[in-house]
């Protein structure tokens, strides 16, 4: 996927972070370690508190070489806190669950694009959702469709 065109904020999903340490899919690797850089060289790219936690669990527990207790706080410090602009409210959680009945998404999946329109991201980049939906103003873009 080709450097964002769109201008404001974008919303990255967990996968964008786990592929960003997959040496078995190095195209995937490849494209996911641009978006991090743009992201935060951009100061556009965003996350939410959730994407934190889901990739630390991975990194430290299913990598073919897990993280370490210092390599998780070292990537904490310098790409995902300072990504991490949304912080769960009542009103999140309330509205999750109505995206999750609208959408017919699983719950986890409701929170990231409820945190994505929180944000009022127009991009979602992720590999998990449905690739050109629109929800609530948020575009879902597979930055990996094609490889």
């Amino acid at each position: 996927m080709p450097a964002i065109e769109r201008s404001g904020p974008f919303f990255l999903d967990t996968n964008i972070f786990v592929y960003c340490f997959d040496e078995l899919a190095p195209q995937k690797q490849q494209v996911a370690r641009q978006l991090v850089r743009e992201a935060l060289a951009t100061r556009r790219g965003v996350i939410s508190t959730q994407v934190v936690q889901e990739f630390l669990n991975v990194a430290l527990r299913r990598f073919t070489q897990p993280f370490t207790a210092t390599e998780a706080r070292e990537y904490l410090l310098t790409a995902l806190f300072p990504l991490c602009q949304h912080f769960p409210t009542v009103q999140f959680y309330e509205h999750a669950l109505a995206v999750s009945n609208e959408t017919g998404y699983a719950f986890y999946d409701a929170l990231i694009v409820t945190a994505a329109t929180e944000m009022d991201c127009a991009l979602l980049l992720s590999e998990d959702l449905q690739d050109g939906r629109q929800i609530h103003g948020v575009t879902i873009r597979n930055p990996f469709a094609g490889l």
